[in-house]
C-alpha cells in the first residue's frame, strides 16, 4: 500500500495548489495525511449520489490534498480494474444531478469465485488506502466484510426505501417520496373524474416508508406496507366507504405488500446477485379484485423507476454532502469498519455491523397514525 504522510492542520486553497504543481511539496506543507481513496455507488440509483461524491471530493482534495479514484459500476469497478480519475474539475456541476456519475450495478465480490482476492488485489495495485462505498444494505455488507479483511471502509447509507438501520433518514428517500405524493395529487383528481379506484404502487420491499410518507402526505385512502399483510375485506370496505363519500379511493401499496395468508406477487422468478426477487405486480393484482369486489372500475399505476430518478430535492442534496464531509472526516481520523449516520440533525458514526445487521422496519405506531385516515 502507499505509504501515508502524517502532517498537521488543514492544507490551505493555495496550498493544495501549490501541491498540485509539485506534489513532493505535500511533506512541508501544513495539511493532514495525503491519502489515495476510492469511491463507488452501487446497487440502485437514487438522486443525491452525485453530491456525496462531489463533497467527498471537494472536501479530500481542498482540505488534505488527497487523491481520488472512482470505481465505475459498485463493485464490479473493483473487482475488474475499471476506474476514472476524480478530481475538482470531474464534480464540476453535479450537484442537481440525479443518478451517480460513476455508474452502479448490484455486482457481489463474494458471489464470484475468487471475487474478495480480486478487489484486494485492485486495491493493493492501485494504492487505495481507504475505500468510501455508498450504498444500502447490500452494497454495505460487503464494506462490512472488507473492513473485517483488514480494508480501510467509512460507508455512506444510500436508499430510497429509508431501510439502512442506525440512521435517522438516508438521502433519496426524501426525493422519492416527493415524487410519490406529487403523483398521488394528480391521480385524485383523474380518479374522482372517472369515479374509478386507483392503486399506486411504489417501490418498497420489506419496508414500507416509501409507501406510508407518501401516502400520508397524498391523502390516500389506504396504505399497505410488507410489515402490515393486509386484509383484503377490509381494503374493499375502505373503497367502498369513500365512494359513498361522494368520492373516489387511492390506495398505495408497496411492491412487498401482501394480503394475510398470501404470497408476495412477482414480476419474474429471477433473483439478483445478492439473492433479492425481484418483484412488482401486487397493484395490478389489487386493482383487479377491488374492481371485481365494487363493481366499480379500478386502475393500477406502477411508479417503478419514476421514484429513482431525476433531481434530488433540498433535503437530499443538504444531508448527502454532510454525509460526504463527514465521510473525510472519519477516513482521516483513521476510522474503518464505520457509517456516517443522521441522529437527530447530527451526523455521527456508527458500526457498520449495527446498521446492516438489520432493516429499519416501520414501527406499528407509525402505521396506526396512517390508519386514521383510511376509508
Amino acid at each position: 500500500m502507499t505509504a501515508i504522510t502524517l502532517v498537521m492542520g488543514p492544507l490551505s486553497r493555495l496550498g493544495h495548489h501549490v501541491a498540485q504543481a509539485n506534489p513532493d511539496i505535500l511533506e512541508f506543507l501544513p495539511g493532514g495525511r495525503h491519502m489515495r481513496i476510492g469511491i463507488l455507488t452501487g446497487g440502485g440509483d437514487c438522486p443525491g449520489l452525485n453530491a456525496v461524491i462531489r463533497a467527498v471530493v471537494r472536501k479530500g482534495i481542498t482540505e488534505h490534498g488527497d487523491d481520488f479514484v472512482g470505481f465505475r459500476d459498485g463493485w464490479r469497478g473493483v473487482l475488474e480494474g475499471d476506474t476514472v480519475p476524480l478530481d475538482l474539475a470531474a464534480i464540476r456541476g453535479i450537484l442537481p444531478r440525479g443518478g451517480t456519475i460513476l455508474g452502479t450495478s448490484r455486482t457481489n465480490p463474494y458471489g464470484v469465485d475468487g471475487g474478495v482476492e480480486r478487489v484486494l488485489a485492485t486495491l493493493e495495485r492501485l494504492g487505495i488506502e481507504a475505500l468510501v462505498p455508498i450504498g444500502g444494505e447490500d452494497t454495505l455488507g460487503v464494506a462490512t466484510k472488507l473492513s473485517e479483511a483488514g480494508v480501510r471502509v467509512v460507508g455512506v447509507p444510500k436508499t430510497i426505501d429509508n431501510d439502512l438501520d442506525s440512521t435517522d433518514y438516508t438521502f433519496g428517500f426524501d426525493t422519492a417520496v416527493g415524487v410519490a405524493m406529487e403523483a398521488i395529487d394528480r391521480l385524485h383528481t383523474t380518479g374522482d373524474s372517472h369515479h374509478r379506484t386507483l392503486v399506486v404502487e411504489v417501490m418498497g420491499r420489506h419496508a414500507g416508508w416509501i409507501a406510508l410518507h407518501a401516502g400520508m402526505a397524498g391523502g390516500a385512502n389506504v396504505i399497505l406496507i410488507p410489515e402490515h399483510p393486509f386484509d383484503v375485506d377490509a381494503v374493499v370496505q375502505h373503497c367502498q366507504h369513500r365512494f359513498a363519500s361522494g368520492y373516489s379511493p387511492i390506495v398505495v401499496v408497496s411492491e412487498g405488500a401482501a394480503p394475510k395468508g398470501g404470497e408476495l406477487a412477482l414480476a419474474t422468478g429471477e433473483k439478483d446477485a445478492f439473492g433479492h426477487v425481484r418483484l412488482g405486480g401486487i397493484g395490478a393484482a389489487l386493482a383487479s379484485l377491488i374492481e371485481e369486489r365494487t363493481g366499480r372500475e379500478a386502475r393500477a399505476v406502477v411508479l417503478g423507476h419514476v421514484q429513482r430518478g431525476g433531481t434530488p430535492s433540498a433535503f437530499d442534496r443538504v444531508l448527502a454532502t454532510r454525509f460526504g464531509l463527514a465521510a473525510v472526516d472519519a477516513v482521516h481520523d483513521g476510522q474503518s469498519g464505520v457509517m456516517v449516520a443522521l441522529r437527530g440533525t447530527d451526523i455521527v458514526r456508527v458500526p457498520l455491523t449495527s446498521a446492516t445487521s438489520q432493516l429499519k422496519l416501520v414501527p406499528v405506531e407509525r402505521y396506526a397514525e396512517a390508519e386514521v385516515f383510511f376509508g
